[in-house]
């Protein structure tokens, strides 16, 4: 139906006034920005040796875990580029965090940081010949839900490609969550532990699936600062979800929960990773929950959790089924220390978790 005409009057014309006013105040998204330090000219080389991941548990990079993906990556001779792909600047500081400890890597050509704002970013012809020219993709600390906004762009083709190569990809917090093959993408808010545990379709808890699969990594639900944040029941609640919404093939879910302060699980091409600097949890969900509903609080017995300390390895392409300990959740409620425990079985000559 057609729209009735507006009438103005003087009050009226005043508060558009100051509308207007108002919105030209308001930030607009910041166009496309590129910074890049070190070389000039990409690498050409035929063949690289990777895969290799890092997976951090805040934003920034952690140096032990970089150095070895790039010496990694390059095979320990000649050098790399790498691209940082962040969805905002920095407030304050310098507006390239990462790569100015990137850079002065051994094996580092160059690396180049890509602020992007909008969905549509993702299809620039130059943030994609960038990424398409490197041997690293790292994805900044941030928002998710931006990052995810780029599934189905060319940008993540373009970051598949690198991995495809031989290349590598990782990430801090909210690039973190987004290199896991189901994404708690915050799109809706961030929730809490206590929040996801009363109702595990909580309004702020949704995924994003389908975007990065990574060898070896299938079936993960990443999430960061992990203990500081109290983070482990959320994880609960989103593996029970996973299971429960058939979002994790074969009918289990596994959570990588990775702590803030230098925590940074490495993972090489064969699907061995490796922890650093801070502990990371391994959370399995094997089973139906006993309650999973909207509304209701979750009941799940029998989490099983693998702690690792820094040094410690985990087999993500031929996972343990020892060296774990168990903690559940009965109507929202979860058990006591979930952060250590007793593992109850014996590894043996297994060796799941050294």
């Amino acid at each position: 139906m057609p729209l009735r005409p507006l009438r103005f009057t003087s009050a009226a014309v005043g508060l558009a006034a100051l509308a207007t006013a108002l919105t030209a105040l308001q930030p607009a998204h910041a166009a496309a920005d590129r910074i890049r330090l070190g070389s000039t000219a990409d690498v050409a080389r035929a063949s690289w040796n990777g895969p290799a991941f890092t997976m951090n548990g805040a934003g920034g990079i952690v140096t032990a875990s970089m150095a070895r993906a790039v010496d990694d990556i390059r095979g320990g001779t000649g050098s790399l580029d790498v691209v940082v792909l962040a969805g905002s600047s920095p407030t304050s500081g310098s507006r390239t965090p990462e790569c100015d400890a990137v850079i002065g890597l051994a094996g580092v050509n160059s690396c180049t940081t890509w602020t992007l704002t909008t969905a549509n970013d993702g299809n620039r012809g130059q943030v994609n010949t960038d990424v398409r020219n490197a041997e690293f993709v790292y994805f900044a600390g941030g928002d998710q839900c931006r990052y995810a906004g780029w599934k189905g762009t060319a940008l993540e083709a373009s970051v598949e490609s690198v991995v495809a190569k031989g290349g590598g990809s990782g990430g801090g917090s909210a690039g973190h969550h987004i290199n896991s093959p189901i994404v708690y993408d915050a799109c809706d808010g961030s929730v809490t532990s206590a929040e996801a545990l009363a109702n595990p379709y909580d309004r702020y808890i949704s995924f994003t699936t389908g975007m990065f699969e990574w060898a070896n990594y299938g079936a993960v639900v990443n999430d960061s600062h992990f203990v500081t944040r109290d983070r482990m029941g959320r994880t609960m609640a989103f593996l029970a979800r996973a299971v429960k919404d058939g979002l994790a093939p074969g009918g289990a879910a596994w959570g990588v929960g990775v702590e803030e302060g230098g925590g940074s699980l490495f993972l090489d091409r064969d699907g061995k990773a490796t922890q650093y600097g801070q502990d990371a949890y391994v959370v399995l969900a094997d089973h139906q929950p006993e309650r999973a509903v909207a509304r209701k609080p979750l009941t799940y017995t029998n989490f099983k959790i693998w702690r690792l300390t820094p040094g410690s390895t985990f087999d993500f392409k031929n996972r343990p089924t020892c060296g774990y300990y168990l903690r559940s959740v009965t109507n929202g409620v979860p058990d006591r220390n979930l952060y250590s425990g007793t593992p109850v079985t014996d590894c043996g000559s297994q060796g799941a978790v050294r």
